[in-house]
């Protein structure tokens, strides 16, 4: 199986939101597409599933045109899109019925997906005890079913996700997946992702939490204002960058030292000092004029920048330009 966007292009009038974009996944793994508020990001997924017409380009599965009638598609869009008054569980089986999968197999999908992420007291309710004022004792009454507006959020996005993850996708889409959530959920949908990964699925990831993404994701492609700015695998990008950032801990103040040596200063707290560097020739330099007048240094940490670093400096450095 593989996966090629080609050169897809999308217009509003005047306005370009997506300006021939074209990047492959030759193999399973997370592809991520990364960009500020309006960079197209959702619009080429949109464009990808066909709910919104190409202007030009194509979307290629295994050779052939992406088509979620005939491949099996899992999405998890970023809004949330729940019918407010329908119970959960008929929700589900119809949008497993969509999706080609026979009832009995829906109901057990249902039943592993509610105790996975912990939503089965919604989808399977029980009864509860409620007083019987006439003769002062107490009766079971039974749970009406849970509708979707009856649920927080984040409870709202997990039957989401069940929806994207019910018919056991090839090919899953997760639109800002981890929007909004708690740091325990946050968890529990990271972990069903690496196993969702471990099965060999095809992922394709748009964020904005850059730790997340550079967790998951082996290529990416930077989006701003329409176009591709930075595209490959994530870690050449970081490599291409160099070893610039420097993490030092001390036991004494070292500003004369960093001054002296002319390099970047960008924080410091408690002798703990985050610095930009040049390379690992000044670094090292800077590590043997402390070592030689007996400075005890606790930590030493030369790195390559984060994903964040490279988006900020990507972005922000067109955006400069532009202006």
């Amino acid at each position: 199986m593989s996966l090629t966007v080609s050169n897809l292009s999308k217009k509003y009038g005047n306005k370009t939101v997506l300006d021939h974009l074209s990047f492959e996944m030759p193999e399973p793994g997370v592809y991520a597409l990364l960009g500020t508020n309006g960079a197209g990001k959702t619009t080429t997924i949109r464009m990808m599933l066909g709910m919104l017409a190409k202007d030009s380009g194509e979307v290629l599965w295994n050779g052939k045109q992406l088509d979620t009638a005939t491949c099996n598609v899992g999405y998890l869009a970023e809004e949330r899109g729940l019918y407010p008054k329908y119970t959960l569980m008929d929700q589900l089986m119809y949008f497993a019925g969509l999706r080609g999968v026979s009832k009995s197999d829906a109901k057990k999908r249902i039943r592993y997906w509610a105790e996975r992420l912990q939503v089965e007291e919604y989808l399977y309710p029980g009864k509860t005890a409620a007083p019987e004022a006439a003769k002062g004792r107490t009766k079971t009454k039974a749970q009406k079913p849970k509708l979707a507006d009856q649920l927080s959020k984040g409870n709202q996005q997990k039957i989401q996700f069940m929806t994207a993850l019910i018919s056991d996708p090839e090919l899953l889409i997760l639109d800002e997946p981890l929007s909004g959530l708690d740091p325990v959920n946050t968890d529990l949908f990271k972990a069903v992702i690496r196993e969702e990964i471990a099965k060999g699925k095809y992922l394709i990831m748009s964020s904005h939490q850059m730790a997340t993404v550079e967790e998951f994701c082996t290529d990416i492609t930077i989006l701003h204002r329409s176009r591709a700015l930075l595209q490959g695998n994530l870690n050449e990008i970081k490599k291409s960058h160099g070893r610039v950032n420097l993490r030092l801990k001390t036991e004494q103040d070292i500003s004369a030292y960093i001054q002296k040596a002319g390099i970047t200063q960008l924080s410091e707290k408690e002798y703990e000092y985050q610095l930009k560097v040049t390379g690992e020739d000044q670094a090292n330099a800077l590590l043997a004029d402390l070592m030689k007048d007996s400075v005890r240094v606790i930590t030493f940490d030369l790195r390559e920048p984060s994903l964040h670093e490279i988006f900020v400096s990507t972005v922000g450095g067109e955006a400069h330009e532009t202006e």
